[in-house]
């Protein structure tokens, strides 16, 4: 398939803390609206190819979270539910009425949270490889989340490249690994620490009773375990796909692009 890079606008939105959310859109003002939201240590550029594939009737809003990418930020709060504000500021700048909000690994969660801030305007939420990981996505025990977060304090190096791994098939390819790591472990600080902290603390149960709409994941087949599915599986209608590893929007944008142009509703 032939496709052509589309005309992409950078804007921004202030919030509280000195926060500066950056922001791309494309597409038509009236077309069919989809948040894209990047994982823990990632960024809107991520989205780029995936965009370029999605139908030219979509407007698309590619958001970068809170120190991440090119925004920016000196607040003290780093949880989930901040992060969803930070789309939820972009949403209102751009005066979106209905959106489908589409996150990535951590952009899962935020979009939850999203969904759940949000009712009335965000019409269905999807998860990209996100919230079936069941060490890292459903409420932790204090001694839990203290265990895991240690890692990261003492030698952050080594949490993220336990991240690459453990989102890496086996035969994924090691330079592609590699380069997963070096991004993700340049992420500025302290706020990729402090929202990884975040992530540890979400309660995902919580999240997920209280949000209305409809969730669908995109899970990696070789990443996702019957535990995932048997404990989910009747609130979150789970697709089980062949792209890649966990950072497949990157690795194959053409299908993730048709998979996200599937849930988004049809131009009016």
């Amino acid at each position: 398939m032939t496709t052509t890079h589309k005309i992409r606008q950078d804007r921004e939105v202030r919030r509280p803390g000195g926060t500066t959310i950056r922001y791309t859109t494309s597409g038509p003002a009236g077309g069919p609206a989809l948040a894209l939201i990047h994982g823990w240590a990632c960024d809107r550029r991520d989205f780029d190819a995936v965009i370029d594939h999605l139908p030219d009737d979509h407007r698309v809003l590619a958001i970068d979270l809170a120190e991440h990418g090119e925004s920016r930020s000196a607040r003290e709060v780093w949880t989930i539910e901040e992060f969803a504000r930070d789309v939820a500021a972009v949403l209102e700048a751009e005066s979106v009425d209905k959106v489908v909000v589409a996150g990535h690994s951590l952009g899962g969660a935020v979009a939850v949270e999203v969904g759940r801030l949000l009712p009335g305007r965000v019409s269905h939420v999807v998860a990209l490889d996100a919230l079936h990981y069941l060490s890292l996505f459903p409420a932790m025990s204090e001694q839990q989340a203290e265990a895991m977060l240690r890692v990261f304090r003492e030698d952050f190096a080594a949490g993220v490249r336990g991240l690459v791994e453990g989102g890496s098939p086996i035969g994924t390819d090691p330079a592609l690994k590699d380069a997963y790591f070096e991004k993700m472990a340049a992420v500025r600080q302290p706020a990729g620490l402090r929202s990884i902290e975040g992530l540890v603390r979400w309660d995902m149960d919580a999240a997920l009773r209280e949000t209305e709409q409809p969730i669908t994941v995109f899970a990696i087949r070789d990443l996702i375990t019957q535990d995932a599915i048997d404990r989910y599986g009747d609130r979150l209608d789970i697709v089980l796909v062949d792209l890649g590893s966990h950072h497949f929007p990157v690795e194959s944008p053409e299908d993730t692009a048709k998979l996200l142009a599937g849930v988004a509703p049809s131009p009016a």
